[in-house]
């Protein structure tokens, strides 16, 4: 793979921990510092903004066209978080995946696993579920030492096969999961960086809470367009009352061919 283009970056320097292994750092055009405590989304989204396609399995992989850059950051982006969030949607659309950076981009990674050693993490991230219903696919790969955040009604649902081998909490007695606690929850166990590879409706809840700290988005060279409810966008979900929130600030932006890279940062 050809190494990212930097077209700008206000964090060049990377500051502490942020320095790549050279393998790395030559593919993304320099560090990357990402503070503990930070909640930071990672999504792909095509030109017209779809982020999510109901009629397909792994739609990020669809509107990615599979780029080879695009797993490459998701792989750095996973190597940095003591924890990937994802809601049970994303885990069922993708059958038999590991939300571990060696899954996603396997050429690096012996070079991501030095990375989490310099940076003082275990060899992998906390898969962290947030299920209302726990419909949760009995057999998946992922489903082995993960934290499964749930409601009474979904912790009576989980399949006691799966409640065996991972860890249920049971955040409320309601209809969803309150995200707020959720993270209260990973906080309390020591995990600070917290990457969330969430759907459209987790990431919406994130934003309306105003929980997100920085925003990775994969600009895809594609349009999806819409027709029967299959295509959704972040724009189909309650944001803000008002429908606006505040200016994020663009910290870098990169390219790979005619992909485009893009860091936001909540200012505050």
């Amino acid at each position: 793979m050809d190494p990212l283009e930097v077209l700008f970056d206000a964090d060049a320097d990377a500051g502490p921990g942020g320095k790549l292994p050279a393998a790395l750092g030559a593919r993304y055009g320099g560090g990357l510092a990402i503070p503990d405590g930070t909640l930071y989304a990672n999504f792909v989204q095509s030109i017209d903004g779809v982020v999510a396609i109901d009629s397909v399995h792994s739609p990020g992989s669809a509107i990615s066209g599979h780029s080879e850059a695009d797993r490459f950051v998701m792989g750095v982006l996973r190597a940095a978080a003591d924890a990937v969030l994802v809601g049970a949607g994303t885990l069922r659309d993708a059958p038999g995946h590991r939300w571990v950076a060696p899954v996603i981009y396997p050429d690096l990674a012996a070079e991501f696993a030095a990375w989490r050693r310099g940076l003082g993490l275990p060899p992998e991230p906390r898969l962290v579920v947030l299920t209302a219903r726990g419909a949760l696919p009995e057999a998946h790969v992922a489903l082995q030492g993960a934290l499964i955040l749930t409601t009474e009604q979904g912790a009576a649902a989980v399949p006691a096969s799966l409640a065996e081998r991972n860890e249920i909490v049971v955040l409320g007695f309601g209809e969803g999961v309150e995200v707020a606690s959720a993270l209260a929850q990973l906080h309390a166990r020591g995990l600070g960086r917290i990457l969330t590879e969430a759907g459209p409706a987790v990431t919406a809840q994130l934003l309306a809470g105003g929980l997100l700290d920085e925003v990775f988005v994969t600009q895809s060279p594609v349009f999806v367009g819409g027709g029967r409810g299959e295509s959704r966008s972040l724009a189909g979900e309650p944001l803000v009352p008002g429908g606006l929130t505040h200016p994020w600030e663009l910290r870098s932006a990169r390219r790979h061919a005619s992909y485009l890279f893009l860091r936001y940062r909540f200012p505050g």
